[in-house]
């Protein structure tokens, strides 16, 4: 692996310097479209935070959220998985003045079946649809998956279908939660087009290249997406849910992984020149593959992902097999110094699964010290994720075809009840 990434990163080295998408530093790479380190402990996401000028999540930001809402922050906030922000305050200030704003997300389909990265905004955007209990919309970029992949039109669209089953079985209020094919619902909202053609009127070619390091092969499907990701930013887009009146003005949080950031950079740049309020965000880090924190997991490389289809077997062996550890290289000296959880993949995913802070806190005393083995909690992580899959299996065998419709249809969300 890292000789893949030092031949990657050597060869971005050699692009343009007007090309910040592609080239981060040295060490790494992140964008839409990839993310790369040459360290053992993933992105240095300090770094990240520098470049992309947004804001980290502090605990005065984490004691605000608690008090205006009522609820203890989610573990993966208190963790600093979520962990850089733009505008939540004011978002939090819309809470608490009553004030309407609406969540959103998304979802590029390019595989069969979810894996386990993917879940993590899913699982926190829900978190937050119940706390705050406003509207959600639900991008899925089957466009985007059928201009960057190699699929037909009709494949990316089935994609679409079967994730929005995966997204479904979390358990989002069917009530308050919208889900879109752009294929299918762009050309039946006016609305939402018109808000494309000003995003795309208002970012020159030379703009677009800079941000996502575009180049001259690129097809011009790839040149114009941007502006499709930054739409569901305006709740004008969605007059079926907001009505067709004055309803440009309602902000919107957007929780994502940091590195869809350049899209929405873009998108905070160009809102106030349409009179519409900047998108706010909540960053998230990225879920580390089973080799280790150097790449993301990846739907591509089922050596490197854990899948929302895996049997309790599959997930067994791909935790043993290929889950890197930071134990040491045997039992002796793993006794004697002890395992490296900022590099030990089983530790890394137990932050992102096992609510329970006191126990996570022991296992990593006892793994750090050398009293807990390497397989000890591996087997930890295992019977967490055998939990979490099964589960998640159980629920989507009910999410049929008529339980996908009743998310996609566009309709008016609920409003928020009065606390």
């Amino acid at each position: 692996m890292t000789d893949q990434l030092d031949a990657k990163v050597n060869d971005l080295s050699l692009k343009s310097e007007a090309d910040p998408a592609a080239v981060e530093d040295d060490d790494q790479i992140v964008n839409p479209w990839e993310v790369v380190s040459k360290s053992e402990k993933g992105v240095d996401y300090d770094k990240l935070i520098k470049r992309f000028g947004s804001t980290r999540i502090d605990q005065a930001l984490l004691d605000r959220f608690e008090k205006v809402t009522g609820h203890k922050p989610h573990h993966m906030l208190r963790r600093g998985i979520f962990f850089s922000q733009r505008d939540v305050h004011f978002i939090l200030n819309c809470y608490e003045t009553k004030k309407p704003f609406f969540l959103y997300t998304g979802r590029g389909p390019s595989s069969d079946a979810m894996h386990l990265g993917h879940l993590i905004p899913f699982l926190f955007t829900k978190w937050l649809q119940e706390v705050f209990d406003v509207p959600l919309v639900i991008q899925m970029t089957d466009d985007e998956k059928f201009l960057w992949k190699d699929l037909k039109v009709e494949e990316a669209l089935r994609l679409t279908y079967e994730n929005a089953k995966d997204i479904i079985a979390l358990g989002f209020d069917v009530d308050k939660t919208f889900i879109f094919s752009d294929m299918e619902y762009i050309g039946s909202c006016p609305a939402f087009y018109r808000n494309m053609l000003k995003v795309q009127k208002c970012v020159t070619f030379n703009q677009v290249k800079g941000i996502f390091g575009f180049g001259d092969s690129d097809c011009i499907g790839k040149i114009s997406f941007p502006a499709i990701q930054a739409a569901p930013s305006f709740s004008n887009s969605f007059p079926g849910i907001f009505g067709e009146k004055d309803t440009g003005k309602i902000p919107c949080l957007i929780p994502c992984a940091i590195d869809q950031d350049p899209y929405f950079r873009m998108t905070r740049d160009v809102a106030p020149r349409l009179g519409y309020p900047k998108p706010a965000l909540i960053h998230s880090t990225f879920f580390p593959a089973l080799q280790g924190a150097q790449s993301k997991m990846s739907a591509s490389d089922p050596t490197s992902s854990i899948f929302l289809t895996d049997t309790q077997k599959q997930i067994k062996t791909k935790i043993n097999k290929y889950a890197f550890s930071g134990g040491g290289t045997s039992v002796e000296e793993h006794r004697e110094k002890g395992g490296n959880c900022e590099v030990d993949v089983s530790y890394q995913y137990l932050t992102f699964f096992l609510e329970d802070d006191e126990k996570l806190e022991q296992i990593r005393q006892d793994y750090s010290s050398g009293k807990l083995l390497t397989g000890e909690i591996k087997k930890e992580l295992v019977t967490i994720l055998q939990q979490l899959v099964a589960k998640h299996q159980e629920r989507r065998k009910d999410v049929t075809l008529e339980v996908v419709k009743s998310y996609m249809t566009p309709r008016p969300l609920n409003e928020k009840k009065d606390k």
